[in-house]
């Protein structure tokens, strides 16, 4: 067995992998501080819920873009898990060919849904994290990395909203019947979804025009995306578990496999 755990600014997704096969995932808040015994807790009650001991799991592998976690996370594995976790970063085998200007300063989250993606749907293909951020990565045929957006995330521009605009409420993110919106939270969810649907179609339309690419696969992930997936027929495939399945991808490649 496997655990995989993707470390983004406002979730922490943990996945359990029987070979290739995500037999569960589970999410817990970034932003709560935890030792490592309470992460160690939490996994084993995880465990616990599918009927499973520590024992059972081989390996784990970490993608964070959230370095003040690692210490107690890693800790946490190690102390309740008895495995040393792999963290992916510089140097580690990917398949991908980074080749942006600075491949040091790309997020870890960013390669592994460029691994996830290429590996799964092909090249040359694009991959949108609809996250805190949303980003939007071009990988080409060769499984060359070759350029990156990153684009306010459509939680983060809820957010400014009504954390700027004193009158402006919060609000569910959700997607309105109607653009022609008549009061004001329809219309605070017709200009946050539906912009972030016109913002990805030109995106897309953009990347593939300057990449000069006639044809290219389109896949997006992250909590919100399939909000922005269901509106757009620019994107090909939604896939919540792309990360993790990604981190699984990856652990392979460090076995050799």
């Amino acid at each position: 067995m496997l655990l995989v755990f993707d470390v983004g600014n406002t979730n922490i997704t943990i996945g359990l992998f029987d070979g290739e096969t995500l037999i569960g995932s589970y999410r817990m808040t970034t932003k709560l501080p935890r030792t490592s015994d309470e992460y160690g807790m939490f996994f084993l009650n995880l465990l616990h819920s599918k009927s499973m001991e520590a024992e059972q799991i081989e390996a784990a592998i970490i993608a964070s873009v959230v370095p003040n976690v690692n210490h107690s996370l890693n800790n946490g594995i190690k102390k309740y898990i008895h495995v040393e976790p792999i963290m992916v970063g510089p140097g580690i085998r990917t398949g991908i060919r980074i080749m942006t200007e600075n491949p040091r300063e790309l997020g870890a989250d960013r390669i592994v849904d460029a691994v996830g993606a290429y590996y799964l749907y092909g090249g040359p293909i694009l991959v949108i994290d609809y996250g805190t951020a949303t980003t939007y990565d071009l990988i080409l045929e060769d499984g060359s990395f070759v350029a990156g957006v990153t684009a306010p995330g459509i939680r983060l521009s809820a957010n400014a909203l009504w954390r700027e605009a004193a009158k402006l409420p919060e609000i569910e993110i959700v997607k309105p019947e109607t653009i022609l919106a008549k009061s004001t939270v329809p219309s605070m969810q017709a200009g946050l979804v539906y912009g972030h649907i016109g913002e990805t179609e030109y995106i897309i339309k953009k990347m593939m025009e300057e990449a000069q690419l006639d044809n290219m696969k389109v896949v997006a992930t992250g909590g919100l995306g399939k909000i922005i997936a269901e509106g757009t027929n620019s994107i090909d495939v939604y896939d919540s578990n792309l990360t993790l399945k990604g981190l699984q991808i990856i652990y392979e490649k460090q076995q050799g496999r």
